[in-house]
């Protein structure tokens, strides 16, 4: 038995101080110090934070690998390093690329989603599909040639892995077929996301299955008080909610007012390209081209690709420019998540009965440790 001592513990309600994690392979317990059985192992956490481990629903890659490469390598590197963020568990997201590129990407994530519980990086949760089914007029740094309509049987042959699919719901033309579909036969979250839809039609397709929205407020029809976008439909509705949290795709202003809205249905997310981790310079994403300079990555026409955030960096820019108690942040980065996806009985929070994934930060939410299921992954 293991425990974690001398640290501020963050459940999904409060913070405890002088008192321990007790843990295996699970937590095993909460208690005071002074009840800690004889001979337990200890880590201190010198007055840090504890808190579960986190996880991202949308990361496209990491430290020059991307996700749509389609190899083995790529993954096990951004495992590898986006576990040192504190992110124990995460949905590897692919984007609009070619569907061949696009399916070999699945299958790779499928042959090692189960070896990834124990190795070293961060485990493989499922995959998020972001597009191909999406907008031209709100693609991004998506690739218009690679663009289709919804296709509800290539989402099923790939409902094992795929957790999570975005998509315009205005290009399921024939009368949401494809969402009613989807929503029928397989348990795939789909998610609001590069859409033009209107206020109506983002609110139909919610009625029709559509549970989630994709980085919130970004590649999607704007809140105007005559025209509500889905911006509003996502608020108004009970969808969970991702939200970028490097305070460039999306301004600090509106941290407060997105989380009353939402509350526990707001996960934090990074939507990190390759160049994460990783010096300015220029990188690819999907094959194409992109420049890493300041805060963002953009395409060579100035398109925003997307960020290199830290997901401990993106909890802490939360905390300390809201008034959103420090526990909630955490939520949004690990409880929320986890329950969106369907394995919040599992991880999420510091419950006794859950996996072991925790981890100890200082003061600053620098990473100081990541333990994944019991053992020690990362150390600083």
């Amino acid at each position: 038995m293991k425990a974690i001592v001398n640290g501020k513990i963050v459940l999904k309600d409060r913070i405890l101080e002088n008192y321990a994690v007790l843990y295996s392979d699970v937590i095993e317990g909460i208690l005071p110090c002074e009840k800690l059985p004889e001979g337990c192992e200890t880590i201190d956490a010198n007055g840090g934070y504890v808190t579960p481990g986190f996880i991202d629903l949308h990361i496209h890659g990491y430290l020059g690998k991307d996700v749509c490469d389609g190899e083995e390598e790529s993954i096990r590197t951004i495992s590898e390093g986006i576990i040192k963020n504190g992110v124990t568990a995460y949905l590897p997201t692919t984007m609009t690329v070619d569907m061949k590129v696009i399916k070999k990407s699945l299958e790779v994530l499928r042959s090692l989603k189960e070896e990834s519980k124990t190795w070293q990086g961060s485990e493989i949760l499922g995959a998020h599909a972001e597009g191909p089914f999406i907008s031209e007029s709100k693609k991004g740094a998506q690739d218009a040639v690679f663009i289709s309509k919804p296709d509800a049987e290539f989402v099923k042959e790939y409902s094992d892995i795929i957790k999570i699919i975005s998509l315009a719901p205005e290009e399921d033309t024939e009368g949401f077929d494809a969402i009613r579909e989807i929503s029928k036969e397989t348990d795939v979250l789909m998610s609001l996301g590069h859409t033009s839809a209107d206020y109506e039609t983002a609110m139909e397709s919610i009625a029709n299955g559509v549970g989630h929205a994709t980085h919130l407020f970004n590649a999607m029809t704007a809140l105007a008080h005559r025209a509500p976008g889905v911006v509003t439909a996502a608020l108004n509705s009970d969808i969970t909610c991702e939200l970028i949290v490097d305070a460039f795709h999306v301004s600090s202003a509106l941290y407060d007012l997105v989380y009353n809205m939402k509350g526990r249905k707001l996960c934090f997310i990074t939507d990190c390209l390759p160049a994460g981790g990783l010096p300015f310079g220029e990188y690819t994403l999907g094959g194409r081209k992109i420049v890493y300079k300041d805060v963002v990555c953009r395409l060579e026409d100035g398109t925003v690709a997307g960020s290199v955030l830290k997901l401990n960096k993106g909890v802490w820019n939360v905390y300390t420019n809201s008034a959103i108690p420090l526990w909630e942040c955490v939520n949004c980065a690990s409880l929320n998540p986890a329950n969106a996806i369907g394995v919040g009985d599992k991880k999420g929070s510091i419950e006794v009965g859950k996996d072991a994934d925790l981890v100890i930060l200082d003061n600053e939410f620098n990473v100081l440790k990541t333990i994944k299921k019991g053992d020690v992954k990362y150390e600083s």
